[in-house]
């Protein structure tokens, strides 16, 4: 629905079971994955946010801090990575790297910049403190 009809295209589609993290979209603020979520699974008046909506204080922390610090290489994950971030960021303001982990852990790179995300996260974090 998001890439096909609304033409929201930074949302991407990845493995299509939930496993990789590229679909990911906020659901109230919450990192969902959007590939498994079928639209009637949406409740009427909940908020989706995708990459292209994404304004939160949080979201425009994350998108410059993966800027600063270069953490995509491929770019393909990019999108999930930095909603789950986001995500992150406005549930617990000082995240540690084991926080980081857990939060990220569904979100699959590729090109292995885990240690480049986990920077940009602590960078954001920074910023917003």
């Amino acid at each position: 629905m998001l890439r096909d009809h609304l033409q929201l295209v930074g949302t991407k589609y990845g493995c299509g079971m939930a496993l990789c993290g590229a679909c990911t979209v906020l659901l109230d603020g919450v990192a969902t994955r959007s590939c498994t979520l079928p639209i009637s699974g949406v409740k009427p008046g909940v908020e989706i946010t995708t990459i292209e909506g994404l304004k939160s204080k949080e979201g425009k922390a994350v998108q410059a801090a993966w800027e600063r610090l270069d953490v995509p290489q491929c770019g393909y994950c990019q999108s999930g990575q930095v909603m789950s971030a986001s995500a992150l960021l406005a549930k617990i303001k000082r995240p540690s790297d084991a926080d980081i982990d857990a939060s990220m852990a569904g979100n699959v790179c590729r090109c292995a910049t885990y240690v480049r995300i986990r920077a940009a996260i602590h960078e954001a974090a920074r910023t917003l403190a």
